[in-house]
């Protein structure tokens, strides 16, 4: 028996209260769509019901807005790459509406892939299942380790071909979100000297991330630290887990702190801070180790819009205050990766010198071919005095020796217990994350109607930290004749 289709229970507050930040707009008619995934955990903290959901093709392919929906296509802006684009938005996304949760948090339902817009720019706005699905397991594998993240609610096949290097299947994500807003909303209207535009949307974004500095003298400047401080932690998270976003424009860094956006990414397998995904960061703008400068880079230019707002009678005022906050940020972000780093080799207790610790592991690790998770994990059977594991990662074993005396003369200081220690780092260090070949063997069996593949890897990485028996190939690096693995934004 079909279960009946879902009702959303809106309260689409971006678009009563922010008139002129959109374009109002429809879905494209999918020819035959349907629901091919639902995220049962995410639809029940929601509300929602995952079997009417499966019954709610037209509404997740944005064939047929549900009731109360207002469909919308948001306008921003973007660096991209470093190059300013006054108008992009949203060229293939709806803002469905606003849905209010279980106990009364604030989340958009947003759709990807559901055609043209107003911002499409010549594109055809739609989406294949490749990317759609990558988004899908991305963000489930971020959620389940603790990392702040958009997540899918739905994917929905069209029934039709979409043409990407060849025919491909249409599908259409359907995302939940804190909010949309990013630093190339305030972008859009500051490039267009609509300065009552960036007070208003200010004032929404603080209502809805920070209702508690509605009411204070100084809550522009405030907002700012507060988005920075998002950002430094969520930077931090992707750097503690080995996460490469692979495009970091102004367009993807949300004003609520959380990962947005998974097309070029990956997890690296060998440590290497210079590693790049993206088939067109030919530079290395968006490099592992280069991603808390960039973030600093765009927090700059969200400061920029907020200067008039900061300080509207001293120019001079408004842009000190801001740059304190901007260069403020590499620290704020560096004591996020340090406690993060501490409790991923084991320490409860701090030291001075315990970056020249961290540094003097990735100065080890470097050009030895050593699997990031892989060696984190294995780093708890060495503080149970067993470094075996660790060591016989390395191609010279002799590299990470000087390294391991270091740590546990440091270990020797601290407080915790070795059994303890031992348990609190797999808690936090993953086995399970999404290794690139075993990503790509997915999607590939997924565009051929098989979704085992999938599923199965699904399910592994919603346990990240628990080791499970018969999974042993999820924990392994990619087969030696796997190669260089790129990623696209096409989708």
């Amino acid at each position: 028996m079909t279960a009946t289709p879902q009702k959303f229970d809106f309260d689409n507050s971006y678009a009563r209260d922010l008139a002129g930040f959109y374009a109002e707009f429809q879905g494209a008619v999918a020819p035959a769509p349907e629901v091919l995934l639902v995220n049962a955990d995410l639809a029940k903290s929601l509300g929602l019901d995952p079997n009417a959901l499966k019954s709610s093709a037209e509404a997740l392919s944005g064939s047929k807005a549900p009731e109360g929906a207002t469909p919308l296509a948001m306008a921003y802006a973007g660096h991209q790459f470093g190059g300013f684009s006054p108008e992009l938005g949203d060229g293939r996304a709806l803002l469905l509406g606003e849905i209010l949760d279980t106990n009364g948090n604030r989340f958009d339902l947003h759709l990807k892939g559901s055609g043209r817009t107003p911002f499409s720019r010549g594109g055809d706005g739609k989406a294949v299942l490749g990317p759609v699905l990558r988004e899908y397991l991305m963000g489930e594998a971020m959620h389940a380790l603790g990392i702040p993240t958009t997540r899918a609610l739905a994917a929905t096949t069209t029934g039709e071909n979409v043409h990407r290097e060849g025919p491909k299947k249409g599908a259409v994500l359907a995302r939940i979100a804190a909010s949309h807003l990013r630093v190339g909303t305030f972008q859009f209207f500051a490039a267009r000297n609509e300065w009552d535009k960036v007070r208003q949307l200010a004032n929404y974004a603080i209502a809805r991330h920070d209702p508690d500095l509605i009411d204070t003298d100084d809550k522009y400047l405030t907002f700012l630290t507060r988005v920075a401080d998002r950002q430094a932690a969520l930077v931090a998270n992707w750097l503690h887990v080995g996460f490469v976003h692979g495009v970091m424009n102004t367009d993807n860094v949300t004003i609520s702190g959380e990962t947005i956006d998974y097309g070029p990414c990956a997890f690296i397998d060998a440590y290497d801070p210079k590693a790049v995904f993206s088939s067109i960061d030919r530079n290395g703008r968006y490099a592992f180790g280069n991603q808390p400068v960039i973030a600093q880079w765009n927090l700059a230019r969200l400061a920029e819009t907020l200067l008039p707002l900061i300080d509207p009678k001293d120019d001079d005022n408004a842009s000190a205050l801001a740059t304190d906050v901007i260069e403020g940020f590499i620290g704020r972000y560096t004591q996020v990766w340090l406690q993060g780093m501490r409790a991923k080799i084991g320490l409860s207790s701090i030291e001075e010198a315990d970056a020249d610790l961290f540094n003097d592991l990735f100065t080890a690790m470097e050009g030895q071919d050593v699997d990031y998770t892989r060696f984190f994990r294995a780093l708890a059977q060495a503080a149970l005095a067993n470094p075996a594991p660790v060591a016989d990662m390395f191609k010279d074993k002799i590299a990470i020796t000087p390294w391991l005396c270091q740590w546990a003369e440091r270990l020797m200081r601290d407080p915790a217990e070795p059994t303890d220690r031992a348990a609190a780092m797999d808690k936090i260090n993953p086995i399970y994350i999404p290794r690139n070949h075993l990503v790509e063997e997915a999607l590939a069996a997924a565009e051929n109607d098989d979704m085992g593949p999938f599923n199965a890897l699904l399910d592994v990485l919603s346990a990240p930290f628990t080791k499970r028996d018969g999974l042993d190939k999820y924990a392994l690096p990619a087969p030696s004749d796997f190669g260089p693995f790129k990623t696209f934004c096409g989708t």
